[in-house]
């Protein structure tokens, strides 16, 4: 599981702006513990002294702590920090680039090397993770194809067709010399090892303070995030997949049918706002498109491949009355790791509520057990865009194999858009 406590990444509206607001979107009470247990994980000290890992087994917690479904459940779970933001993804044109995403390899080696002393089996390993990390997920199958180590993959929300997921390398060059200029540090012009000396003298807290604030798309994201090396992150996702140029084992990923509901109150508060026509654009091109695409990226070259849409909606996990959040961007992750109790202002479940949790549960556990055959067990059918294969889970709050033809929310998707694209596009619908 990917994770971290260290130095944030994305701009988070903060609880006096939000609270300013909320009677514009009709913010529900658990709202803001929400989005700050997802988005900011309050308590939690940040320091660069974060690179360890948590290991559950059977005999602090935020949304993604997996004591919970560790003690439901017969599976081990790893949790693995990694660097963040500037820290992990400097853009410096004169180092290498993408730690945070090594040290996400490092913790994989480490779990293959040390997992049989807790009672696990190094040859099982299955990594997943959410947003940010379901993208990482989807990077280390293109980036570790000939030493693969983990066996299976889930992606929720997240993968590398991400329009704008991955930046060159001279906007991410220009995002890094002009903190460094801020901190008084040198710029492009200036000698690459001083420049890079200064840095590492100063307190972390001073550098991420000197990283400009971006509102919109940009705070949602962070600046500082992967960039193209053509080592851990590539530039040519559509020509490599056509290619089969990545980890052919077993993948569950797929998309949340509002993603966009979490973001609203916090763009609101930024007084950034769209349409609703370019709302349901973002939800689209960012989310459900991407997850088609490397779906069917996937199946091409039989892999065994599930795809769900998750749309879940309850009373305790709702952020805005008006328009309703619906099952918003993350939405799924309390539910399947049962954390949803330790948000401040949370109600009880309701009874479907609770059936569903324990449905998806059980559904990601099948797939770790046994990539290969554990979800097709458990009644779920391997994808193919061109059938009815498509899992509707948590539709109407049921539980069970709901599926549907991937066109019902596939067509009109373009491979390949770009984020220069999206923003045309997303202007036009204003």
């Amino acid at each position: 599981m990917l994770q971290s406590f260290c130095p944030a990444n994305a701009t988070f509206a903060p609880r006096e702006e939000l609270i300013a607001r909320s009677a514009d979107f009709s913010l529900t009470p658990q709202a803001i513990p929400i989005l700050e247990n997802l988005l900011e994980q309050p308590g939690v000290q940040y320091s660069e002294d974060c690179l360890t890992l948590n290991v559950w087994t059977k005999p602090a917690t935020n949304a993604y702590n997996g004591k919970y479904i560790v003690d439901l459940e017969d599976v081990i779970i790893v949790s693995a920090n990694y660097r963040l933001n500037i820290f992990g993804f400097p853009g410096d044109p004169n180092i290498r680039n993408n730690l945070g995403l090594l040290d996400q390899r490092l913790a994989i080696e480490w779990v293959r090397d040390n997992i049989a002393a807790f009672g696990g089996d190094p040859d099982r390993i299955t990594i997943f993770g959410q947003s940010a990390g379901g993208q990482s997920v989807d990077y280390y199958t293109y980036a570790w194809t000939s030493d693969p180590i983990v066996a299976g993959f889930i992606a929720e929300s997240g993968n590398v067709y991400l329009p704008g997921a991955q930046a060159d390398q001279t906007t991410s060059a220009s995002r890094w010399h002009n903190v460094t200029a801020t901190l008084g540090c040198g710029d492009a012009t200036s000698n690459p090892n001083t420049v890079l000396s200064c840095m590492r003298s100063k307190d972390w807290q001073d550098i991420q303070d000197a990283i400009p604030v971006s509102t919109g798309i940009a705070g949602a994201t962070g600046l500082f995030g992967p960039t193209i090396d053509n080592i851990t992150v590539f530039s040519d996702y559509v020509t490599r997949s056509a290619a089969g140029n990545f980890i052919k084992r077993p993948l569950f990923l797929g998309s949340n049918n509002n993603e966009v509901g979490v973001f609203r109150p916090i763009f609101d508060a930024q007084n950034v706002t769209f349409t609703e026509a370019q709302w349901d654009y973002l939800n689209f091109v960012i989310f459900t498109c991407p997850s088609g695409y490397r779906a069917e990226a996937s199946v091409s070259k039989n892999v065994p491949t599930w795809r769900y849409r998750y749309f879940g909606e309850f009373p305790n996990l709702r952020l805005t009355n008006s328009p309703d959040s619906g099952a918003w961007h993350g939405s799924e992750v309390p539910i399947i790791f049962n954390t949803d109790k330790d948000i401040e202002n949370i109600v009880a479940r309701t009874q479907e509520e609770t059936a569903i949790a324990d449905y998806l549960r059980k559904a990601w556990v099948a797939f770790a057990t046994d990539p290969e055959n554990g979800l097709t067990t458990y009644g779920f059918p391997q994808y193919n865009s061109l059938e009815a294969t498509l899992l509707q889970l948590g539709y109407k709050n049921q539980t069970g194999p709901q599926t549907v033809l991937p066109s019902t929310y596939d067509t009109g998707c373009v491979l390949g858009t770009t984020l220069a694209e999206l923003l045309l596009t997303l202007e036009s619908l204003a």
